[in-house]
């Protein structure tokens, strides 16, 4: 903490106490958009790991199944099988803002409805095991979207945690405290100087006084 280096004058006074409110408002308000964020960040947080298992366990079950059908089917017929898909998917990007934070939203947009259209080939030269495969994938295509989603969304919102952070503690322990410091020294220069001009408008009239006795 430091005192500022200001004049002690009533007008600096008044001002300082102006600043002093402004910066408690603004304390009050950073932190309470601090701890907002935080609450959403450790919900996505939660929601990020429970994705990140099911995503994971997917993929698992996408590689055991392929791995299978790749042992049972030829090299060329399972290049062939996957060589024109019949699905597309557009992925639309927007953003929303989260307090003061604007995370990324990621709107799948598939060609046709049809789920029947994730499959590229005819079932008669295929094993029932690329399926599986195809099938698992499409089932965690969407986790995958939301997991990358709410992944940029904690990095971004942790920045912001760290940025609000900082502003909070400079203002908590640095700029309210100098002001308070400031306006105390003031408010004592100014009682000091009220006490000196106090005590010499006395001795100025007991001169006074005096001067018009000897004269009487």
């Amino acid at each position: 903490m430091a005192r500022l280096n200001v004049n002690p004058t009533r007008m600096e006074l008044s001002s300082l106490k102006k600043k002093l409110a402004s910066a408690q408002r603004g304390h009050k308000l950073l932190k309470d958009k601090r701890d907002e964020l935080m609450r959403q960040f450790m919900n996505l947080i939660k929601e990020t790991k429970q994705l990140r298992g099911e995503v994971e366990a997917g993929i698992s079950e996408a590689n055991r199944y392929m791995a299978v059908a790749g042992s049972v089917m030829q090299r060329e017929a399972l290049e062939t099988a996957l060589m024109l898909p019949k699905q597309e998917v557009e992925l639309e990007v927007s953003e929303k803002n989260v307090m003061s934070v604007y995370i990324p939203v990621f709107i799948p947009k598939y060609r046709t409805g049809d789920t029947d259209d994730i499959y590229s080939y005819g079932t008669a030269f295929t094993s029932v095991d690329l399926d599986g495969a195809i099938l698992a994938l499409s089932e965690i295509f969407p986790k995958m979207i939301r997991l990358a989603e709410i992944e940029k969304a904690c990095q971004l919102m942790a920045d912001e945690i760290e940025k609000t952070r900082r502003r909070v503690n400079a203002l908590e322990h640095i700029m309210i405290p100098d002001y308070q410091d400031t306006i105390k020294y003031i408010t004592m220069k100014l009682s000091e100087n009220e006490r000196s001009t106090t005590t010499s408008l006395m001795k100025v009239k007991d001169m006074v006084l005096n001067q018009s006795h000897n004269f009487n």
